[in-house]
């Protein structure tokens, strides 16, 4: 449509500002729809560009259709008015994304006879009402310099300032004022604004669903780096600086980054339908086809790689452009005493290197890691250029590997790791990273891509905070904890091949191994680690760890007790590793219990059945001064629970207080434990009703489940969740519980699905156990609805142990055989699949 006609039309006619609005509105709405076509033809920095002259267009008419309505048809020269309406953040960068706010600044000069507040306030009606996103500042072009000082935010945002429409005499003044800004407090401004980037890029540490604009290495330290760079050099473009403060092909790297960044968050926009900035799973599969990505992973890995690339050249280079101001003359001395060698300095453990400093060898730069104490550091930007810039030649020298199995020696590795990755050299130093930099994995569990994963893992590793765990490291011989730490970091580096990635692992390890000097014996360890380094976890998550072929099976695959111990360690780094709070003490508890077993089961010569096992946890149990005091009936009791899981599960200190408090028991007692995740504990004598407890919990996710009966009619049950909850919601819990023992109390459960070939019962799992499994859809209720049906058929579940990702569950069930109810088989699988 022709807008200009029309606005013309409409102010002849003189119609309503309601009518101008609306004829805007229509006119940016069908912008808007136009937007995702415009994106296939231009995408990146071209793409904002035009968006961003678009809305140029836009707003310079809103502002000639104000003066036009105020002034009529004796409109004023545009330069004469004391106006000047300026583009603000990044829309002054010409970086304005689809959903993003637009920033404006209406700067005026106060001179008697023009109507500059009427102007601008009918300028912001008109762009609101027609649904423009608007974050907007109104200053005298005198007050501009006194406003900045006192908000690090405007001044900010001033520096980004690109004149739109209005005054070219005002913006001229508003330029001066500008650079009287730039040039005001220089130093105080770049420290806050370093200071202010620490804590964005703590906040905001590397991801899997990275923020595109406010993680490490996102759009937010592109912008930090031209503020810096404006501020000292004065200068419109990064680019100006080329050959100056970088060479041009790191500023082409830089910018090739920026450009993937720039589309990456257009597609987001455009995708979410609002301002969107987060690289979420649920968005990945269309953002990946608008930008032409026929694999979803190479997509965001390009993502990753590009934002440590950013992150990468922001660190070295504002540190180059601000060393005048950041240094402290006072600390000359003291950097003077801790020199390292000519040009390096540790101080307050941070490693510092002069920019003057040629570019080192790389054998060099790890002679000068080998020689610091042993103790975690942190590398400032200059000793990172160093890395970023060394020349690693391949294959690596034999002294090379020496100086990393050196490395490797040290109790905080994961420091030189984080700088290896930081500078760009880890899959140069260690050659099995080249297919895993940067690799995100896609399967709801991970926090991080596979490379800083494993960083991760070795950082957990050197601080363990399970005791027991820390006494098994402690113990091991120095050769064992360099194997350990290299199997750590290794362990997932088979992964993006076809053939299973502990498979692939165990053949990328075995060759570094053994160019790290260590015995022929180490290196066959380290080969079953790795193909066995999921193997814990698996059994003692998803398998019954107190079943005696279970224990046997697992053993088998380990092979012997050094390396059972050595992976339990490296287990709990791995799960650790994946990020924070996966590892918790339900997952402690189940991988001490399967390491404990089976080392029972290892150590013993004989195979040791059930009932060999339950007479020597009883006698540990009678041998205990706490068992003495209890009185000779309680005694006898206790020992008589018909249950060998209770006394598996259990250690004999819990033994004998569970049976403290089932002798208590008069009706139900119950406690609810909230110290690190939920747990729900039991006693009761009169009925629960535990379809309806699990129900009104089914929005918390249960970790396991144990049900025993002990003896006077009291049955025993403990329910431990994956969730912490705070005090609030515990006090919600315990009524709940409560309520449970109203018999007459009933939930109606969503409909659930499980299919027949979902499900697996054993009735050959012992003696006075079957087993049931159920590997399904997670969906909510399951578990409630699962016990339902066993409450109907008067199936005594043992216990539950539940395994659920975000779209899978697999539960575990054992039940006792009474009732002939492995003659009745077809019975529970009819009530579970509702006759499917």
């Amino acid at each position: 449509m022709d807008l200009v006609l029309h606005i013309e039309d409409i102010i002849e006619k003189n119609g309503t500002d309601f009518e101008l609005s609306k004829l805007f509105k229509a006119c940016i709405d069908e912008y808007k729809t136009s937007l995702g076509e415009q994106f296939q033809k231009s995408q990146g920095k071209d793409f904002l560009v035009r968006h961003t002259k678009q809305l140029d267009s836009i707003i310079s008419l809103m502002y000639k259709t104000v003066l036009r309505r105020i002034f009529g048809n004796y409109l004023p020269m545009r330069s004469s008015i004391p106006i000047a309406i300026v583009a603000l953040g990044s829309y002054g960068r010409e970086q304005l994304c689809v959903h993003s706010d637009i920033d404006l600044l209406i700067v005026y000069e106060n001179i008697e006879g023009f109507k500059s507040e009427l102007i601008i306030e009918k300028l912001f009606y008109l762009a609101l009402d027609a649904g423009l996103k608007l974050g907007h500042r109104v200053h005298e072009v005198n007050d501009l310099f006194r406003a900045s000082n006192e908000d690090i935010t405007i001044r900010t945002s001033l520096m980004e300032a690109r004149f739109v429409t209005g005054s070219t005499l005002t913006w001229h003044a508003t330029s001066r004022e500008l650079n009287k800004i730039r040039l005001h407090n220089q130093k105080e401004f770049i420290l806050a604004k370093i200071e202010e980037a620490q804590g964005r890029r703590k906040k905001y540490p590397n991801s899997m669903q990275p923020n595109i604009k406010e993680s490490v290495g996102g759009l937010r330290d592109s912008n930090l780096i031209f503020w810096i760079a404006q501020t000292i050099y004065g200068v419109k473009s990064l680019k100006e600086l080329t050959g100056e403060v970088f060479s041009d092909d790191e500023y082409k790297e830089y910018r090739m980054a920026l450009e993937l960044l720039f589309r990456v968050r257009s597609a987001l926009h455009l995708v979410s339908r609002k301002q969107e900035d987060r690289l979420l799973l649920e968005y990945i599969p269309e953002v990946s086809r608008l930008l032409g990505f026929a694999n979803q992973q190479k997509m965001v890995t390009k993502v990753l790689e590009a934002q440590w690339r950013i992150s990468n050249f922001t660190q070295i280079f504002v540190k180059k452009m601000t060393r005048a101001y950041i240094f402290d003359m006072s600390r000359i001395a003291m950097l003077r005493k801790n020199r390292l060698t000519k040009g390096v300095y540790e101080f307050e453990s941070r490693v510092y290197a002069s920019y003057n400093m040629p570019i080192e060898p790389i054998n060099k730069l790890l002679e000068i890691l080998v020689s610091l104490p042993d103790k975690p550091y942190h590398f400032d930007a200059g000793f990172l250029r160093q890395f970023t810039y060394t020349k690693i030649s391949h294959p690596l020298q034999a002294k090379t590997h020496m100086l990393l199995k050196e490395l490797f020696k040290k109790n905080y590795m994961y420091s030189f790791l984080k700088l290896f990755y930081d500078a760009g050299v880890l899959h140069h130093l260690f050659g099995a990273f080249k297919k895993v930099l940067h690799m995100p994995q896609f399967d709801g569990y991970h926090h991080y891509p596979v490379d800083i994963h494993s960083i991760k893992c070795v950082e957990a590793l050197e601080d363990i905070k399970e005791p027991f765990i820390k006494k098994l490291y402690d113990e091991f011989s120095e050769d064992e904890r360099v194997l350990l730490k290299i199997v750590t970091l290794f362990h997932d580096s088979g992964k993006g091949r076809v053939q299973d990635h502990s498979e692939v692992g165990a053949k990328l390890i075995a060759p570094f191994v053994k160019k790290m000097k260590l015995k022929d014996e180490d290196i066959q360890r380290s080969v079953t680690l790795i193909k066995q380094h999921v193997t814990m976890s698996n059994v003692a998550f998803k398998e019954n760890i107190h079943n005696e072929k279970t224990l046997y099976k697992f053993m088998s695959a380990v092979e012997d007790v050094e390396i059972l111990k050595l992976l339990y360690v490296l287990t709990y780094a791995d799960i650790n590793g994946v990020g924070e709070g996966v590892f918790n003490s339900f997952g402690s508890n189940l991988l001490n219990e399967l390491y404990v077993s089976t080392l029972e089961v290892a150590q013993n010569a004989g195979r040791i059945n059930d009932a060999t096992k339950r007479i020597n946890i009883e006698k540990r149990v009678a041998k205990l001064p706490e068992f003495s005091e209890l009185p000779k009936l309680l005694q006898n009791k206790l020992l008589r629970v018909e249950s060998n899981l209770f006394f598996f599960k259990h250690t004999p200190q819990d033994i004998i207080e569970i049976a403290k408090k089932a002798k208590e028991t008069k009706e139900y007692f119950y406690s609810i434990n909230t110290d690190k995740s939920l747990s729900i504990e039991i006693y009761r004598k009169i009925p629960l009703n535990i379809g309806y407890l699990l129900a009104m919990l089914s929005h918390l996710d249960v970790a396991s489940m144990e049900i025993f009966t002990l003896f006077d009619g009291v049955k025993y049950f403990k329910i431990e969740f994956i969730e912490h909850v705070d005090e609030n919601e515990a006090v919600r819990i315990e009524n709940i519980v409560n309520n449970a023992f109203d018999m007459s109390k009933h939930i109606k459960l969503k409909d659930v699905t499980i299919h027949k070939d979902e499900i697996s019962i054993d009735c050959e799992h012992s003696l006075t156990y079957a087993e049931v499994n159920v590997n399904t859809q997670n969906q909510k209720g399951l578990l409630a609805y699962i016990l339902e049906c066993f409450e109907e058929l008067k199936i005594n579940v043992a216990t539950a142990k539940i395994h659920s990702t975000k779209h899978k569950v697999r539960d575990s069930f054992l039940i006792e055989k009474q009732n002939d109810i492995c003659n009745n088989v077809e019975k529970i699988y009819q009530l579970l699949t509702k006759g499917n």
